[in-house]
């Protein structure tokens, strides 16, 4: 096992109705902005318990945070905290409005131009306080420093972190994910598996509970991903997938082993310049990732396959092959198709994608930083 520090800073509250517990956790005499997607948490009655919470509170709100969220938009809501002088920020929504949300924390006191933040790696020094109430279950967002924003003008979809813009509290209520459509369900339990695949198909260094953790949280979204689809209001179901997404990418499993992340890095740039949603870039990249890094993966694959999908045998090629097969079956069922062909493109994409790729720096990927641009080509070319 590798050296590391852990520390997450989080506090999650956990659970039905406990939204209505976030004005304890507010300090007082505060001015909060609250911030919130495209309108869903005003008919899920989210809206209305927030409202509630926050009474004897002077707060404002921001609307129209998208699922990619845009520079553009963010900026609008960092001049509106600066002109009503908020000093809390109160992200209501998914992972792309907490995300967005943490961007608005560390723009507002930035001195420069906080597009600085993402394209240039600046160092965030401040950032203003945020607490959040997650809707929907896939980033991990709301336990995490990490952050990515997309700026369509010039086809950027760049992630920054830092440790100042972690959430200090979370609630989890599994009841306001009832009514989130299929798609939703689908890409967050995709990207929550994604999450912890990156984290764990590696290569081994004998870290037994990272790697345990790491098979139950995929074992927990391949059991009840399915049954959040057919099963909308099953408390039990929704509350193992959300709790699964938070520690898939909370820091637990990444501590202590190599890490990959080419098939986010890869997938960024496919939402940036074609649109897809985030899980359906990773749906379509990772298998053909796995595919093309099998040999460097090998070890891993072999566990994953016995551990994670069961299947037996002593035939080591076949195993690769049927992990591989089984997470494509599992993506597919979920309904995010994992072939370019499937969302109508075709290999012209291939070489503006790479060339992206390469004008943001990211051309040694993968937890051994081999995998090059040519390498990036060879992968996208067989998820075509």
């Amino acid at each position: 096992m590798e050296n590391f520090t852990f520390k997450n800073p989080t506090e999650i509250i956990f659970g039905k109705g406990q939204i209505q517990t976030i004005a304890e956790r507010l300090p007082k005499g505060s001015r909060i902005l609250v911030t919130y997607g495209g309108g869903s948490i005003k008919k899920n009655g989210v809206y209305d318990q927030v409202k509630t919470a926050l009474d004897g509170y002077t707060w404002f709100e921001f609307s129209g945070i998208e699922p990619n969220p845009e520079f553009d938009t963010l900026m609008r809501a960092v001049q509106q905290v600066r002109d009503e002088k908020i000093d809390y920020l109160l992200s209501v929504g998914g992972g792309s409005v907490l995300d967005g949300t943490k961007f608005i924390a560390a723009a507002v006191p930035f001195e420069g131009d906080p597009w600085d933040i993402l394209a240039k790696g600046a160092e965030v020094k401040q950032a203003l306080p945020i607490g959040c109430v997650l809707t929907l279950p896939a980033t991990g967002s709301e336990s995490n420093g990490n952050s990515v924003v997309n700026r369509r003008s010039s086809h950027d979809k760049l992630p920054f972190f830092s440790p100042l813009v972690y959430p200090q509290f979370a609630v989890l209520d599994p009841t306001t994910t009832y009514t989130l459509p299929r798609r939703q369900v689908a890409n967050g339990v995709v990207d929550a598996f994604v999450h912890t695949v990156e984290q764990y198909l590696t290569y081994p260094v004998d870290a037994k509970v990272q790697d345990r953790f790491a098979e139950g949280i995929l074992q927990t979204l391949i059991e009840d991903g399915p049954r959040a689809l057919e099963e909308p209001e099953n408390y039990d179901v929704r509350a193992n997938i959300m709790w699964s997404a938070t520690l898939a990418l909370n820091g637990l499993i990444g501590a202590g082993v190599p890490q990959d992340w080419a098939t986010h890095m890869i997938g960024h740039e496919l939402t940036a310049l074609h649109g897809l949603d985030h899980a359906q870039t990773l749906a379509v990249v990772l298998p053909a990732v796995l595919h093309k890094q099998r040999e460097h993966k090998r070890a891993k694959l072999i566990q994953y396959a016995r551990r994670v999908w069961q299947l037996s045998g002593t035939d080591e090629e076949a195993l690769i092959d049927g992990a591989i097969e089984a997470t494509r079956r599992f993506f597919e069922q979920m309904g995010n198709p994992t072939r370019l062909r499937d969302y109508d493109l075709d290999e012209t994409i291939i070489d503006p994608l790479v060339a992206q790729l390469e004008a943001h720096g990211f051309t040694a990927l993968g937890e051994h930083g081999d995998i090059t641009p040519a390498d990036a080509k060879a992968i996208l070319r067989l998820a075509a």
